[in-house]
C-alpha cells in the first residue's frame, strides 16, 4: 500500500509497518511512535512536522504489521545504521550481513551514569580504591567467535552500510 493508505490505516489505530522497519508505527496523541520490543515506544515525529520525506512519500510498500511486529507478507528486514542504532538503543541486538564472522552481534551497554561499586581489576587499571563509584558512559558491545564479547566502535563501512538485522 502507499504512503496516504498507510497513514490512514495509522490514523484509524492499525499498526503499519515497512519492509525495512523492525518495529511497528502507530498514531498517538498527533504523534507518530515507534513501538519496539520491551513496551519501549519513541516519539519520532509530531504529525505537523515533516514526517512525509520523499522515501515515505513515494513508498509503495507498506505493509499491515501482526502482533509480533513482523511483515505479514514476510521478507528480509535489513536497514542502515542510523535505523540500527535506535533499535540498538530500544534494547535489540543487531548484526551485519557483510561481516565475515557469522554470528556476530552487537549490543548498546546503557553504562552506569550514576556509578556500580568498583571491582578490583578495575580499581587496579585506574588507580582508585576497590569498592569506591565507578562511574561508566553507555558503549556498545559485540560477539566474538570465540564466545567472548568486547567493546565496539563502528567502522565506518559499518557507519554507511545499509545491511543491519536484528541478531537471533
Amino acid at each position: 500500500m502507499n504512503f496516504r493508505e498507510a497513514l490512514n490505516l495509522m490514523k484509524k489505530g492499525i499498526k503499519v509497518k515497512r519492509p525495512s522497519w523492525g518495529g511497528y508505527w502507530s498514531i498517538e496523541d498527533e504523534t507518530i511512535k515507534m513501538h519496539c520490543k520491551d513496551d519501549i515506544v519513541l516519539d519520532l515525529f509530531s504529525t505537523t512536522e515533516k514526517m512525509y520525506t520523499l522515501d515515505n512519500i513515494a513508498a509503495d510498500d507498506f505493509i499491515i504489521a501482526d502482533d509480533n511486529n513482523t511483515p505479514i507478507l514476510g521478507g528480509e528486514l535489513l536497514f542502515d545504521f542510523a535505523i540500527a542504532l535506535k533499535y540498538l538503543k530500544c534494547g535489540y541486538r543487531m548484526s551485519r550481513k557483510g561481516w565475515n564472522g557469522k554470528g556476530l552481534s552487537v549490543v548498546y551497554q546503557k553504562g552506569y551514569p550514576e556509578g556500580i561499586p568498583c571491582n578490583k581489576q578495575t580499581a587496579e587499571a585506574w588507580g582508585i580504591k576497590e569498592g569506591d563509584i565507578f562511574k561508566c558512559e553507555p558503549y556498545f558491545q559485540i560477539s566474538t567467535l570465540d564466545n567472548s564479547h568486547a567493546m565496539w566502535v563502528p567502522s565506518i563501512r559499518d557507519c554507511l552500510a545499509e545491511d543491519w538485522y536484528f541478531a537471533d
